[in-house]
C-alpha cells in the first residue's frame, strides 16, 4: 500500500511538472523582444503635388456617350417623356435588355444595317432602327456592325419618366 501511495505521488508530481504555464513562456518571449534594439522606420516618400485642372467643356458633347445618343438626348431636352402604352409590344420587349445578346449584323436589300439578337431562350430575332427591345420601352436609335444604341424610357422616381441611353455590344463568337 505504501508503494502505491509513493508511486501515486511520483506520477502526480510528473503530471504537474508537465503542466507548466504557457503564460511564463509568452512573458519570456516578450521580454526578449523588448530587449532587442529598436528598428529604424523608413521616412515617408516625398509626394509631388499634381497640377490642378479646370474642366471647361461642360457645354460640349460627353466623350462617354455615343454621338447618336447625344444627338437624341439633345433633341429630347426639355420635352416631357412618356412611354406609349397603347403601342403593341414587339417580341423582344418581353426580355430585360441585360438578357439579350447581339450576335451579329447584316445589310437588308435596301442597304440598311440590321442586327441579330439572341433571346435567353435561344431564339434569334432580326431588328432595325426604330424597333423596340427590353422591358423599359427601349427604342433602337442606331445600329453599327458591332453595337446597338437604344434609348429606354424609365421611371424617374417622381411620377414621371426620363430617357436613358443603353448599348448592346457584339462580344464575339460564343462556343
Amino acid at each position: 500500500m505504501r508503494i502505491q501511495k509513493i508511486s501515486m505521488f511520483v506520477v502526480l508530481g510528473i503530471v504537474l511538472a508537465g503542466c507548466e504555464s504557457r503564460i511564463d513562456i509568452v512573458n519570456q518571449e516578450m521580454a526578449n523582444i523588448r530587449n532587442q534594439p529598436p528598428v529604424a522606420i523608413e521616412p515617408a516618400p516625398d509626394f509631388i503635388p499634381v497640377e490642378t485642372f479646370n474642366y471647361a467643356a461642360q457645354q460640349l458633347r460627353s466623350p462617354f456617350m455615343p454621338g447618336s445618343l447625344a444627338a437624341e438626348l439633345r433633341t429630347m431636352a426639355g420635352k416631357r417623356v412618356y412611354p406609349n402604352l397603347n403601342r403593341q409590344l414587339q417580341p423582344l420587349e418581353s426580355f430585360p435588355i441585360e438578357n439579350l445578346n447581339m450576335k451579329g449584323s447584316l445589310l437588308n436589300q435596301a442597304g440598311r444595317i440590321m442586327a441579330l439578337i439572341q433571346t435567353p431562350d435561344g431564339q434569334v430575332e432580326r431588328v432595325q432602327v426604330g424597333n423596340y427591345m427590353g422591358v423599359n420601352h427601349g427604342r433602337i436609335v442606331k445600329i453599327t456592325p458591332t453595337q446597338i444604341d437604344v434609348m429606354e424610357i424609365v421611371p424617374d422616381g417622381r411620377e414621371g419618366y426620363v430617357e436613358r441611353p443603353r448599348s448592346l455590344i457584339l462580344i464575339g463568337p460564343t462556343p
